[in-house]
């Protein structure tokens, strides 16, 4: 009863391996690009200009522990609060 794998030992590699696949082709970049947009959540400060997800370009002028108020082009009267999660992209000014 010789089967494809060698028996239950063969079994049991092919299933390691499968995971050990899915991991590195699913959970590993995944938990990558959510540990990069967590430093990128710790390094926004006020002052920096932000493209949102929604594909605006603006400039922080206040935050607050989830929420930050963004100003949009030139007019001084375009702020928006938002999430800080809505935030995709960070530029730090020149100094």
């Amino acid at each position: 009863m010789d089967t494809m794998f060698g028996g239950p030992i063969g079994w049991i590699l092919y299933f390691v391996f499968l995971f050990g696949l899915m991991y590195f082709i699913a959970f590993r970049p995944q938990k990558k690009e959510k540990k990069r947009h967590q430093e990128l959540m710790a390094s926004i400060a006020v002052g920096d200009t932000v493209l949102t997800t929604s594909g605006f370009y603006g400039v922080i002028i206040d935050m607050t522990d989830d929420t930050v108020i963004v100003e949009f082009g030139s007019n001084k009267n375009c702020r928006i609060p938002m999430q800080k999660s809505a935030i995709v992209q960070v530029e730090k000014p020149e100094a």
